[in-house]
């Protein structure tokens, strides 16, 4: 996409935080954006609320695997899941890392993320517009 990421802030709880609603910030980009720029125009606007409302859903349910709630294979002797991490990375070097199990919870941010909120740091540097 068109954005670039802020500064990160130098606390670590507020950059862990911060950390979780950019991810917030690229799943709100990258798959609801995207996924609603595939409803075909002229769709009505009652199927449109619907269609936006599964999106809604799928992501809610993306966030669920990422939280722990769901995504795990298992049987007697082993078990599958599907791993997610947030990473910070500075040049080539990963600065910090986390587990999304281990985070405050992508389900709780999702309702923010939904309405534009992610949190008091900015994720993305404003454009300029002065030219």
């Amino acid at each position: 996409m068109d954005h670039h990421l802020s500064t990160p802030p130098k606390n670590i709880e507020t950059r862990e935080l911060w950390m979780e609603n950019a991810a917030g910030f690229i799943i709100m980009e990258d798959i609801m954006k995207y996924a609603i720029s595939r409803i075909p125009d002229g769709t009505d606007q009652e199927t449109r609320v619907k269609i936006k409302a599964g999106i809604e859903d799928a992501i809610y349910g993306l966030c669920m695997m990422m939280d722990g709630v769901s995504g795990t294979l298992q049987n007697d002797e082993y078990s599958l899941r599907i791993q997610h991490k947030i990473l910070l990375e500075y040049k080539d070097s990963t600065l910090e890392e986390i587990d999304t199990l281990d985070g405050d919870g992508m389900c709780m941010g999702l309702h923010s993320w939904l309405e534009g909120d992610f949190g008091n740091e900015p994720i993305v540097e404003t454009e300029n517009t002065d030219n």
